[in-house]
């Protein structure tokens, strides 16, 4: 269990590093990255959990508490 929870605690990182960067480069270059439009899309993420209401609320905060290292 220890190996799984390493490789996805790295893909993870590495996610989480390469979000910015993807983000940068639309914004300086108005091209898609992987053919995928990571603006809209996290727009599209953070007006879902407000439509939501307190439900919505709620699982953010439990989507965040994944991210934060203790």
């Amino acid at each position: 269990m220890s190996y799984f929870k390493d490789f996805f605690g790295g893909l993870m990182g590495i996610m989480l590093a390469i979000l910015p960067v993807t983000i940068l480069w639309q914004v300086l270059t108005g091209g898609l990255v992987f053919e995928m439009d990571v603006i809209t899309n996290l727009g599209n993420l953070v007006s879902m959990f407000g439509e939501s209401g307190f439900v919505g609320l709620v699982t953010l905060v439990i989507i965040m508490s994944f991210f934060i290292k203790k």
